[in-house]
């Protein structure tokens, strides 16, 4: 049983990891009223993607050095703040040069909160977080689910789709209350062995891991910002091609939810490679089309669910988790979410329809491998 106060500080980590997913979710939705309101065409709009990727990469490795020398939930409330300004100043962004700046700072104050979180959740929980960490990107997931149903609401309502932004924001603000009342975590001792929860530090372990995030969040941002393109060049209706990004998002949320208890009774290693293998094998049949798209979709979501937090709270049980590493891993993760989408675009043009199941195939494996490696390398230092 989780003592009094960690439920409470645990329960708002949660919270904030909402808040940023339905930050974030919200850009896509509203992307037809933000051109709209600055006058740019949805070619010109795209920058906004871009400035947010920036501040990402920005922000992972700013805010590790924060949270490291600084209170973890003063460094929270900062970020929320930030994020709340940013989302109310969208609307009022009138000017294309103005929306990219405050989209920039938007991603700048989303990934530091969501760093900060994962951060200082590892404290909390020291060794046992990896359950907490799948709960907690479940939460985020969850965020993005929800938004564009408050968006559609907020119009229904007003027909202001500023609303929406209004609304996310101030529940933002409402988390600074808690936040502002608790203790912020450090990270002294595992608090189930009472021993130092700080590993030998591992240049090569981290970087292996660094490696692996850029790889998976690549893999998840390419399926979702390709995989609607793709079912339409298939020869799927246009609506029903749309479905299968939230097919996809659907089954990656749930199998978060179902990664808790199995990470419970299953050490971090099986869950990974219980799930590279399955998205290796989806991959496949996508490329020899042996499934159908709809029901593919469906099972990728599931294999790429539980990869990034039992990953993360793998690395919590060997290497160092500070903050600066934390940072560092975001990066990384930003950095694949910028250059791997990237590639789809010529590859389909070049290649055909082709191109994409096998690249998401070679990135599965390329995961698998970096897994191997990993498991490799444990074993060198450990001997």
């Amino acid at each position: 049983m989780l003592a009094r106060q960690d439920a409470r500080v645990t329960l708002t980590y949660f919270l904030v990891l909402i808040a940023i997913g339905m930050s974030g979710g919200l850009l896509g939705p509203a992307l037809p009223h933000l051109a709209e309101t600055t006058g740019s065409s949805m070619g010109q709009i795209a920058v906004l993607f871009t400035a947010r990727a920036l501040g990402n990469m920005l922000g992972s490795v700013i805010s590790g050095l924060l949270i490291d020398r600084f209170s973890g939930h003063r460094v929270l409330i900062a970020m929320l703040v930030l994020m709340a300004m940013g989302l109310a100043a969208v609307p009022f962004s009138q000017t294309l040069v103005m929306l990219t700046a405050v989209i920039f700072v938007l991603g700048f104050a989303e990934v530091s909160l969501n760093a900060g979180s994962n951060t200082l959740l590892l404290w909390t929980h020291g060794t046992g977080s990896a359950p907490w960490i799948s709960a907690l990107h479940f939460c985020f997931g969850f965020g993005n689910m929800a938004v564009p149903l408050v968006l559609v609401a907020v119009l229904a309502v007003t027909g202001q789709f500023a609303w929406a932004f209004w609304l996310v924001a101030l529940f933002g603000l409402m988390l600074l209350w808690p936040l502002a009342r608790q203790a912020s975590p450090r990270p002294l001792v595992d608090k189930r062995h009472d021993k130092p929860a700080t590993p030998r530090p591992d240049p090569l372990l981290l970087a292996i891991f660094m490696l692996m995030f850029g790889l998976y969040v690549g893999l998840e941002i390419t399926f979702a910002g390709w995989a609607t393109a793709y079912g339409t060049l298939s020869g799927m209706l246009p609506q029903d091609a749309a479905m299968l990004v939230t097919l996809f998002w659907l089954t990656l949320s749930a199998g978060r939810l179902l990664a808790i208890p199995l990470l419970r009774l299953f050490s971090p290693w099986t869950v990974l490679i219980s799930c590279l293998g399955l998205g290796l094998a989806t991959t496949l049949s996508l490329h020899f089309a042996w499934l159908p798209l709809p029901l593919m979709a469906l099972l990728f979501g599931l294999s790429a669910s539980a990869i990034f937090p039992t990953l993360f709270g793998l690395s919590n049980q060997l290497i160092t988790m500070s903050g600066r590493t934390t940072g560092l891993i975001f990066l990384s993760a930003g950095i694949g979410a910028l250059a791997v989408p990237s590639l789809t675009g010529p590859m389909l043009e070049w290649a055909g329809t082709r191109a994409f199941p096998l690249l998401l195939a070679t990135l599965m494996g390329a995961l698998m491998l970096g897994l191997a490696m990993l498991h490799a390398r444990v074993k060198r230092v450990t001997a």
